[in-house]
């Protein structure tokens, strides 16, 4: 199976581990490296306060990028979550960025678990690679998002970001004019698959006639052919389209034609204003705080621990310039219906694309039910390719 970043081809950075718990008045900082090299391995200082007593250590912590921080998407909120959570524990971590989803992502993941306390691991593809340091490391603590494997001493977590994409398709199914919208889907995994099913049924409740074609790229970070995949969507006639991967290449494409469109991960409004649907936002940094915070006090536990609207792990953009106030508002009251738990996404009666009935009528599928989700709903003109 294809997972994030499988396809980045940018040079690799690997950050030189330079960590020094943060205690007292002790600091820590940040240098980079190329991804070849192993990084440098420190160990925790601490300080005297005052008062000559010892301060409470604090952790050493790291993180595992798949992309930049750069990207403006998936790891830009993974960074800024990072720094919310530098802020507001006073602690500062270390970070290796552009690390491929293969045995170096397990080098460099063992490099960082002999100098740090927690190492979060922020793509799919890493989960193999992270159970396997963890079983020999098991002082430290590693968090991975997405993935479902535990140990003892790794926990996962995640959010339903199905929900924005309910909320996302319902301002499409409004803004359409040909009641063509168009998915450019990053890879055809569970993930990918929930969400897009997720914006369908959300621009069906508003609009029963709406129809989604959707372009596989097998990409999470490859502007050029995201961009070809939005324009082959355009050029079928779609008028509205939204996009998995990290980059804004389906958005510019869509302005480029007087089209609107969304991206995912974070707020892309900066690249076409006048353009811009809106679309599903990662909000990392609390739970980042909350994680952390459990090592300090000593309650942490290995959990599967999945975020929502409710808890602000997952957010919705703010909306484009010429999206009207009525349709705000359509999505603003199917939020709130979201937060209080009266509007459940995938509620039957669900029918597959092939007229399979897939949820009865007032059933609601659990969440193990949608995280392994393989098969799209009605409406969805494409195909799951295996």
């Amino acid at each position: 199976m294809k997972k994030r970043g499988q396809f980045i081809t940018s040079c690799l950075a690997l950050m030189v581990l330079m960590t020094v718990a943060l205690v007292g008045c002790g600091s820590n900082n940040n240098t980079s490296t190329n991804a070849t090299e192993a990084p440098a391995t420190t160990t925790a200082a601490t300080e005297a306060t005052a008062t000559t007593e010892p301060a409470a250590k604090k952790p050493t912590v790291a993180f595992v990028y798949i992309g930049p921080p750069g990207d403006g998407g998936y790891t830009y909120q993974h960074d800024q979550g990072r720094l919310y959570m530098e802020k507001e524990l006073g602690i500062k971590a270390d970070f290796v960025e552009n690390v491929p989803e293969s045995a170096d992502a397990e080098r460099i993941i063992t490099e960082l678990a002999q100098s740090h306390d927690i190492v979060f691991t922020t793509s799919f593809g890493y989960m193999d690679f992270t159970l396997n340091v963890a079983g020999k490391f098991p002082n430290v603590k590693f968090l991975h998002a997405s993935g479902y494997k535990t140990a003892e001493n790794m926990g996962t977590y995640f959010g339903k970001n199905y929900q924005a994409s309910y909320l996302s398709g319902i301002a499409a199914g409004k803004m359409t004019k040909n009641n063509q919208l168009g998915y450019v889907g990053a890879f055809p995994i569970s993930e990918v698959i929930y969400n897009l099913n997720a914006f369908t049924l959300g621009a069906q409740s508003v609009n029963p006639d709406v129809k989604v074609n959707v372009v596989w790229t097998n990409t999470w970070y490859d502007p050029t052919t995201e961009r070809q995949a939005a324009i082959s969507l355009l050029d079928k006639g779609a008028d509205v389209l939204l996009a998995y991967q990290d980059s804004p290449a389906t958005l510019q494409a869509a302005a480029e034609r007087g089209a609107f469109a969304g991206g995912n991960d974070s707020d892309m409004s900066k690249y076409a204003p006048d353009n811009y649907l809106t679309n599903p936002v990662w909000n990392w940094g609390p739970y980042y705080v909350k994680a952390v915070q459990a090592v300090m006090d000593g309650t942490w536990k290995s959990e599967q621990y999945s975020g929502d609207m409710a808890d602000g792990m997952v957010e919705l953009a703010p909306f484009g310039n010429k999206i009207p106030d009525d349709v705000k508002k359509l999505v603003e009251d199917a939020k709130a219906k979201i937060i209080s738990g009266e509007l459940e996404v995938f509620t039957g009666p669900i029918s597959d694309n092939q007229g399979n009935v897939k949820v009865q009528e007032g059933q609601k599928l659990t969440l193990e039910e949608v995280l392994g989700m393989n098969w799209l709903v009605k409406g969805v003109e494409g195909t799951i390719p295996q």
